[in-house]
């Protein structure tokens, strides 16, 4: 029989076929995996330990999953709690969980495996040369890892098996890769390694690997020579195609994928549809790592920001728009240090232009003419009064502020009032490195205890 992993959706808070996840669990599935992580959206997640997913719609999916796991008596393992993985998120996962079993009478055993590091161990294994820059190097010293209000290891199939030899029928983990969580009861049940990883990687997301990808529901049958993906949903199907495709997302390399422990090859994987929904993968090759490195994920603040916001509709300034925050920003400047005594290190200015470059920047290469540009100011600085001051200085040459010297002031518009938004802590990404471990287990923590 092939272990059998039902995915209900790419992360946990999106929402998911309720018909689609009944009839995954009407198949039986071995386990229940869910990926609950993300840095789409950027630092700031990490750099708080808090998640970027409503609590509410977060809650409302959980407890229809805990549900199925305890109508299934089977494990129910998500990764990467709360977006980010810290240890705040993965207690914030256990609250939910310890509400809702406490709800629905249930009483279930749940292991919080830990992924966030402390400074000073991270600092010992840079003094050992256990940590490594991968491509782009970022510099990295005992003061970089000092800065980081959050450090997390991403776990692998290891750390999440050690979890479930605990005996839990619910896993919380920290910051996990997104493929560890559904290639982890495979690999423990002997199939095929290389199908393993192959088949989590393209379940990652759930149904995007689909010609459905909102309906979220998949299944994955892992067995000795390779892998069968189905989706759930009515009239979603998967094809060599969008399953093959999938290898793409999130991926500089196509045919290789980096993991803890070693390197999924799919060079020479066989892509078949087997029927009108389903497609066989087969020729996975997974190559084992002479040593055990898992990825590290840093986040640090960077100071407080303040934006604002204008929109131009006279057809001059939209034509002259990157003119005008030029000329705009450099008269700024100078009124900031002549009324604030600011120096242009003390801040940052940064003008986006909505409708014309706010994506690529310096990179766009596109020409448009939009009817209308929204500016969007960011302004940065060590605190946030400071950030916020700025602001407020900008803002009346932000509404008036002319293209030349000779000419009547324009008035433009602002989309809310108070033109000025608090957006607070900013944080950036300080680590793009691999610490390599001796015992998987090293950078990690395990807490077993029954919920309910």
């Amino acid at each position: 029989m092939p272990t059998r992993i039902l995915v209900p959706s790419g992360v946990l808070g999106l929402g998911f076929d309720h018909q689609a996840l009944a009839k995954g669990v009407a198949n039986k599935p071995d386990a229940i995996c869910i990926d609950g992580g993300s840095t789409d959206s950027g630092p700031y997640y990490l750099g708080t330990g808090t998640s970027k997913y409503s609590t509410l719609a977060t809650r409302s999916d959980w407890r229809e999953l805990m549900i199925a796991r305890e109508s299934l008596g089977v494990p129910l393992v998500i990764g990467s709690c709360g977006t980010c993985g810290s240890d705040q998120t993965v207690d914030w996962m256990f609250d939910l969980t310890q509400e809702i079993a406490a709800e629905l009478g249930q009483r279930v055993m749940v292991a919080r495996l830990y992924s966030s590091q402390t400074t000073d161990s991270l600092t010992a294994a840079l003094e050992a040369d256990r940590i490594t820059a991968l491509q782009p190097p970022v510099p990295i010293d005992a003061e970089t890892l000092s800065t980081c209000s959050n450090v997390v290891a991403l776990a692998g199939v290891e750390q999440i098996n050690i979890a479930l030899a605990s005996g839990a029928d619910i896993v919380l983990a920290g910051r996990t890769t997104d493929t560890a969580v559904i290639s982890a009861i495979p690999v423990a049940k002997g199939e095929h390694v290389g199908a393993a990883w192959h088949g989590a990687k393209i379940g990652e997301c759930g149904a995007l690997c689909s010609t459905n990808p909102v309906s979220g529901v998949i299944q994955i049958d892992f067995d000795a020579t390779g892998f069968t993906v189905i989706p759930l949903a009515e009239g979603a199907s998967c094809t060599p195609y969008s399953v093959s495709a999938h290898m793409l997302y999130e991926n500089s390399d196509p045919l290789r994928l980096v993991e803890p422990g070693g390197v999924l090859d799919v060079s020479n994987a066989v892509y078949q549809a087997i029927d009108s929904d389903s497609v066989r993968v087969t020729g996975s090759v997974w190559e084992t790592s002479s040593n055990y490195t898992v990825k590290l994920e840093g986040s640090r603040l960077v100071g407080y920001q303040t934006s604002a916001m204008v929109l131009l509709r006279q057809p001059k300034y939209v034509a002259a728009a990157r003119q005008w925050t030029q000329r705009l920003d450099t008269f700024l400047k100078g009124k900031i240090h002549q009324q604030m005594e600011l120096a242009e290190s003390e801040y940052d200015i940064e003008f986006r232009l909505i409708g014309i470059d706010a994506t690529l920047g310096s990179l766009e290469t596109l020409e448009s003419h939009p009817v209308e540009v929204g500016v969007l100011m960011l302004v940065t600085a060590q605190s946030q009064d400071i950030a916020n001051d700025i602001a407020r200085l900008c803002n009346p040459y932000l509404l008036h502020y002319p293209l030349s010297d000779n000419e009547e002031l324009p008035t433009f518009a602002f989309p809310y009032s108070p033109a000025e938004s608090v957006r607070g802590a900013l944080y950036e990404f300080a680590l793009n490195h691999v610490l390599e471990l001796d015992d998987p287990m090293d950078a990690f923590r395990l807490t077993v205890s029954e919920a309910g």
